[in-house]
């Protein structure tokens, strides 16, 4: 099955943009009020010569509109300036109308008066005609490339504010731009940080979104507690946020140098920009062009010191680490010919619940944000097995198409899904899920319509209750080959949970077979054959187990899910037996492949990439890379071609 990977339009052509958020360091969110243009030029001279060929750009709300119908007019003209500076460098901005909220502070127009931003209707019409307004002024400039309705609309308003006035604010401000005449794509600027990527109901949801612009803008800033997931943070999101058939751009993302050595930020930025491209995003702004050192006394950086230090330059000016990892991505980009290149089919699918984003009665908070956990896991590890998995949403129903899907820690599907996946599996499909009751005691157990039907097994639990695992490791050591592992092969996964999920599902086979075994000798991975299909249990929360872990990954989850692959017959034109080296590509239109070699070792690594018959790997200056060697969390790009 396809996996998304759309393009932004503008001006009947499809773009790729490369930028930063952009305050000038001789103000921040008050440049416009001491605007330098010279200071400017040479700041965007800078992105530009590395790479960089935009800036999302910001109307300081309170400073634009200083009253309820005016416009300060010497602004705007500052603001002509700045777009006639990137147009002369070759560049292009995306203005966002309402600031708002900025790093770490919110800013009021004196005149709203504590009016509520969504429901208010003088309120909602003032933004709405200053968007038109500001719209209508600019949209005829060649630097503009596209407009963004706010930022990070759901801290500036209010957090929970109900769907239907958050969509009706959106369509109002989205239709205003259009009322303006301008043609530039629009989004929203809120972050896709709603329901269906977080668990959280902020009223922004992004199905909603998606029927009211032109692209969705994740905004990403993670604290983890383990390095592989911290590189994935990103993709994830974009993963997750490309099911909604719009164009990906990674809006906001990067770091404060204050929480990371230069050559850990640089490290960062260049799993962050690889990983997100291969998960689908077309485009990177990355947070952002400047250090601040000269504002230390103004807010917000008086009050929020590291965010003085999130720049791809310093405050003189000077590139940082992370900005020439920018460029390199830009280079790399620029050497495959990207505009070009798609993402292939994946024979992987990772089922994400509904209960991650539909509010069903009488089920909790808790359930949503753990099937965003656990699925999250299970898509890195089925990437650092080299069977990068599509997004396939139960919301939308399952499609076939796929050779494997994927079913981690599950706890909640609904009814009929089940039997959709034993017809999947009828048909030729391999179906593999990993019990779950879930991580609280509500009604916990399986929610599956018919357990032992479906995994030709006879269940053994107790109603109540729950079966502790009774050691610090899981064992599973198989008794027949299975994929790629053979007979006595032992997986070994660090058991972690709540009292309710620390637990696994004892079974007694009733038509399936016993494929691996537990230390004590109990079944734990089973497969029953359906038709040209088949369904395999796994008795244990594997995923879950490892999503609570600290500085887990890459764990056993990477061989069981390589040998998943494999029996479900998942094509792989390349893969690396190291379970630290993810491999993915994308495809040109020429006919030919990009092959990604990305790194999660701490040490430099030397793989033997091995390819499928009638191909040959190579260089991208066509040497042989029948050896490669990647640096410690390094990216390498290979070309694959007939042989």
């Amino acid at each position: 099955m396809s996996r998304p990977a759309a393009r932004i339009s503008v001006g009947g052509r499809p773009v790729s943009w490369i930028g930063a958020n952009f305050w000038s360091r001789t103000g921040g969110p008050l440049m416009w009020r001491s605007y330098d243009g010279e200071v400017v030029e040479g700041e965007l001279r800078v992105l530009r010569d590395h790479g960089l060929n935009m800036t999302r750009s910001f109307f300081y709300w309170p400073d634009f509109m200083p009253g309820p119908d005016r416009i300060d007019e010497e602004l705007c003209r500052r603001f002509t300036d700045f777009l006639d500076r990137h147009d002369a460098l070759g560049m292009t901005t995306v203005p966002t109308f309402l600031v708002g909220h900025m790093s770490g502070e919110n800013w009021d127009p004196a005149w709203r008066g504590g009016r509520d931003l969504y429901s208010d209707v003088w309120l909602v019409a003032r933004q709405a005609w200053f968007a038109r307004e500001m719209a209508g002024r600019y949209k005829d400039h060649p630097a503009v490339a596209g407009w963004l309705v706010s930022n990070e609309m759901p801290i500036y308003g209010r957090r929970d504010a109900p769907r239907e006035e958050v969509s009706s604010w959106a369509q109002i401000l989205v239709d205003a731009v259009r009322a303006a005449g301008a043609p530039q794509p629009v989004s929203l600027g809120d972050g896709a940080w709603g329901l269906e990527n977080s668990g959280h109901d902020n009223g922004f949801r992004l199905r909603d979104c998606a029927a009211l612009t032109d692209w969705l803008g994740p905004h990403v800033y993670r604290m983890e507690d383990d390095p592989v997931r911290q590189h994935y943070a990103a993709a994830w999101v974009c993963e997750l946020t490309g099911s909604f058939n719009r164009p990906v751009v990674l809006e906001e993302f990067g770091l404060t140098s204050a929480f990371a050595s230069g050559p850990h930020a640089a490290r960062y930025y260049r799993q962050a920009l690889h990983n997100s491209l291969l998960a689908g995003a077309t485009g990177w702004i990355a947070w952002n062009n400047t250090d601040y050192d000269a504002l230390r006394e103004q807010p917000p950086y008086s009050h929020h010191a590291f965010e003085m230090r999130f720049g791809l330059t310093d405050a003189a000016g000077a590139p940082k680490p992370q900005l020439r990892e920018v460029r390199s991505f830009a280079e790399t980009l620029e050497r495959i010919g990207f505009d070009r290149c798609r993402r292939p089919d994946t024979g992987t699918a990772l089922v994400v619940s509904s209960y991650l984003d539909t509010l069903y009665p009488f089920t909790r908070a808790e359930d949503r944000t753990y099937v965003e956990r656990t699925g999250r896991q299970a898509w890195i590890t089925a990437r650092l097995a080299d069977a990068p998995a599509s997004v396939v949403r139960e919301s939308d129903g399952i499609a076939d198409g796929h050779r494997l899907y994927l079913l981690p820690s599950t706890k909640q599907l609904l009814s009929a899904t089940w039997y959709r996946l034993e017809e999947l599996a009828r048909g030729g499909a391999t179906v593999y899920v990993s019990y779950s009751p879930g991580a609280h005691d509500e009604q916990r157990g399986p929610w599956y319509a018919h357990l032992d039907q479906f995994f030709g097994v006879r269940h053994q639990l107790e109603y109540g209750l729950v079966n502790p695992i009774e050691d610090d490791e899981v064992t599973l050591t198989f008794g027949r080959p299975f994929g790629t592992l053979d007979t006595g092969d032992t997986l070994r996964f660090r058991t972690a949970g709540t009292d309710s999920s620390r637990v696994f599902l004892p079974v007694a086979p009733d038509g399936a077979e016993v494929l691996a075994t537990d230390g004590r000798g109990r079944p734990a991975l089973l497969l029953r054959q359906v038709g040209a299909g088949s369904v395999v249990l796994c008795v244990y929360p594997l995923e879950h187990m490892a999503s609570v872990t600290p500085r887990v990954n890459p764990d056993d989850a990477v061989p069981l899910y390589d040998a998943l692959a494999a029996h479900a017959g998942v094509r792989r034109p390349v893969t690396v037996a190291d379970p630290r080296v993810a491999v993915d590509l994308l495809e040109h239109a020429d006919g030919h492949r990009y092959v990604w070699l990305v790194s999660q070792g701490r040490e430099e690594l030397r793989v033997a990439p091995v390819v499928a018959a009638g191909l040959r790997l190579t260089g991208l200056d066509g040497s042989p890379a029948d050896e490669v060697v990647l640096d410690p969390y390094g990216v390498r790009v290979l070309r694959l071609s007939a042989a």
